[in-house]
């Protein structure tokens, strides 16, 4: 059943189409990606279709009674209340059927007779609609959303919080409110991975309306999202799956369009080379000829996307990069880092993750001088040349054109050994001619990131420091990203929550922790969790065995004994000697599969099976857990007997 059907929706600002035709229906319990180049009217759809704003035309038809609420944006939260009071506010229905069948039932101790049969039905059926609305765990729930959210002073006033507070409010109302359909609008801002790991889990397993989510996060996409729009030059087409499947489709789509745009030119080459030998119009036959072919001359060939073509002009690098001793930061009296080292290699991109606030951009800040630490150091080589972009965008001057905030009086820009028009340069970052007279003021929070990696990459650099450099980005230019890094000469420290990007570009993570340790992890994000999951495990078993034997007043059995001290052979020794090799290859054939996977190109070849890929990615898989899984087996076995 539709919680939403919308037919033929337009959607204009001045001469500008938005919306051209839109037809979409969510049903009930669905899950809805959104995806579109930044600036195309994701947003705008979303605030039509939940009635914020108007259409100019086309009609919307919504289920009855059915609630349906967004998290945009810029939330508009209601000045005076608690976050508390916000939050809880949208319990409104289950907090008055909660409030009736307290009332009813304190009633019944003072009532008998024929009135206390009309009691208990009426609180029966107050206890029924406390059930339809979501149960007696509500309340509960809610405060635990809150405090996965990282909401820590629930009666703080919501006009005290900072933007990355009010929408993490905003998404919690949403969240505890359940409505017949949800709409978030990039609901992982502001997010760390900890807790978009743990919104997606909840969207996944525990939220029970409609979704329409509007992210450039495709991880998320991809976990939680079972269709994929896409909304370009006004008009939305859906894709089944989330975002790899939406990639594989799309390529498909494209490819087809293009075969049936090259027999139509060839189409088109006979029949003008007919109608120039003059053929007489008069037999039905001829007349139909020439018609077809004038229709398939008035057709429009299909429109190519523009993709932002990013490229970096990087100088050479010396033997010393980076190198960091024994660096301890501290900030307002507490330790954000203790005890650092890292020795940064030629090509090494380091992805840096950890809760919002524990340090990342202060390492980062400390290594441009701009902070000092309590104690150790850093060295930079003779040679490295730093490039940095922040996460709030700074230094752009509102007042300024796009071109003078990029690229200044230059006419031209050195890049990759070719000199090229500064005006051609911006092209390559999607800014036309007109694009290039704005003023900074005007630009969305995409166009203002890209004007910042403009303005970065046409500077020789063979060191970035990028903090944040997904934000606002949309999917198409995201690629261009994580193409550029791959092929970056350089080496690149990089501050993100973005897991498919970490996933794609990172060659090791540094992991923040809340106590100050920082550690590094060879490989991708998905490295990274999957041996941090090992790890968790490992630690719990100890605790579980300790809590099984409390429980049990029995001796382990002396079989169990005998099998765990039982000495390696020496064909057992061997095994044990080259398992590390063995584990790190096919780690590494882990992830040669997930990059490949990544990739868009894949996508796009021909003769390259996906299904095959992924088969191979999964027999890679199992065979690193069970090679994992050999190694933990012996180890434990080559304990037990030294002890």
């Amino acid at each position: 059943m539709p919680v939403i059907d919308c037919r033929e929706l337009l959607k204009t600002y001045g001469d500008r189409t938005i919306l051209a035709g839109v037809t979409l229906t969510i049903r009930r319990g669905e899950r809805v990606g959104l995806v579109g180049d930044s600036g195309c009217g994701k947003s705008t759809l979303g605030r039509v279709l939940c009635g914020v704003e108007p259409v100019d035309g086309g009609e919307i038809f919504q289920r009855r009674a059915a609630r349906i609420e967004i998290l945009e944006q810029e939330p508009r939260l209601p000045s005076g209340q608690t976050v508390r009071d916000v939050v809880l506010g949208s319990l409104v229905e289950w907090s008055a059927a909660k409030r009736r069948y307290d009332e009813l039932t304190a009633a019944l101790s003072g009532v008998s007779g024929r009135g206390l049969d009309d009691l208990i039905h009426r609180q029966a059926a107050a206890g029924e609609e406390v059930e339809r609305l979501g149960g007696w765990e509500r309340m509960h729930e809610a405060e635990a959303v809150v405090d996965h959210l990282g909401i820590r002073d629930p009666e703080r006033l919501v006009e005290t919080l900072s933007g990355g507070e009010r929408r993490r409010v905003a998404l919690a109302r949403v969240l505890v409110g359940e409505p017949d359909l949800a709409i978030l609008d990039e609901p992982t801002n502001h997010l760390d991975i900890a807790v978009i790991e743990w919104l997606e889990e909840h969207l996944v397993e525990r939220f029970r309306g409609a979704l329409l989510l509007i992210t450039h996060d495709r991880h998320i996409l991809d976990r939680v999202a079972a269709r994929t729009l896409e909304l370009r030059d006004g008009e939305l087409e859906s894709y089944d799956g989330g975002y790899a499947k939406y990639l594989e489709a799309k390529v498909e789509r494209q490819d087809h369009a293009e075969r049936v745009e090259r027999n139509r030119q060839n189409f088109l080459r006979r029949e003008v080379e007919w109608l120039r030998r003059g053929p007489k119009a008069r037999g039905t036959k001829q007349k139909a000829r020439i018609g077809r072919a004038l229709e398939a001359l008035a057709q429009d060939a299909p429109k190519r996307e523009r993709a932002a073509d990013l490229r970096a002009e990087t100088t050479r690098q010396g033997k010393t990069i980076l190198r960091v001793s024994n660096l301890t930061l501290e900030r307002d009296s507490r330790v954000l880092i203790a005890a650092l080292d890292l020795d940064l290699a030629q090509g090494d991109r380091i992805g840096i993750i950890g809760p919002n606030g524990i340090g990342k951009t202060s390492l980062l800040l400390c290594l441009q001088g701009e902070l000092e630490p309590r104690s150790g150091g850093f060295e930079l080589g003779s040679t490295t040349r730093i490039g940095y972009l922040d996460q709030v965008r700074a230094g752009l001057d509102d007042d300024e054109t796009l071109r003078e905030a990029t690229v200044g009086d230059r006419e031209f820009i050195e890049l990759g050994g070719e000199r090229i028009r500064a005006g051609s340069y911006l092209e390559r970052f999607l800014f036309d001619g007109a694009a290039q007279r704005k003023k900074i003021g005007v630009l969305s929070g995409g166009e203002r990131s890209r004007v910042c990696l403009a303005r970065l990459l046409c500077e020789k650099t063979n060191l970035l420091l990028l903090d944040e450099p997904t934000n606002d980005l949309d999917v198409s230019t995201l690629g261009a990203l994580e193409a550029m890094l791959l092929e970056y000469g350089g080496s690149a420290l990089i501050v993100s929550h973005d897991r498919w990007f970490l996933d794609r570009v990172a060659t090791s993570i540094l992991a923040f922790a809340d106590d100050g340790q920082v550690d590094l992890y060879r490989g991708n994000y998905s490295d990274y969790h999957e041996k941090r999951t090992t790890q968790e495990e490992r630690r719990r078993a100890p605790r579980r065995a300790a809590t099984t034997t409390g429980r049990r007043d029995e001796e382990p059995s002396a079989e169990a004994d005998i099998t765990a001290a039982k000495k390696l052979t020496f064909k057992e020794h061997k095994e044990l000697d080259g398992l590390f090799e063995r584990i790190e290859a096919a780690e590494a054939e882990v992830e040669a599969l997930q990059v490949r996977l990544a990739d868009p190109a894949t996508y796009q070849r021909r003769d390259v099976d996906v299904s095959e890929l992924n088969e191979q990615l999964e027999m890679a898989r199992q065979l690193a857990a069970g090679l994992v899984a050999r190694w933990e087996e012996l180890e434990a076995r080559k304990d037990a007997a030294l002890r």
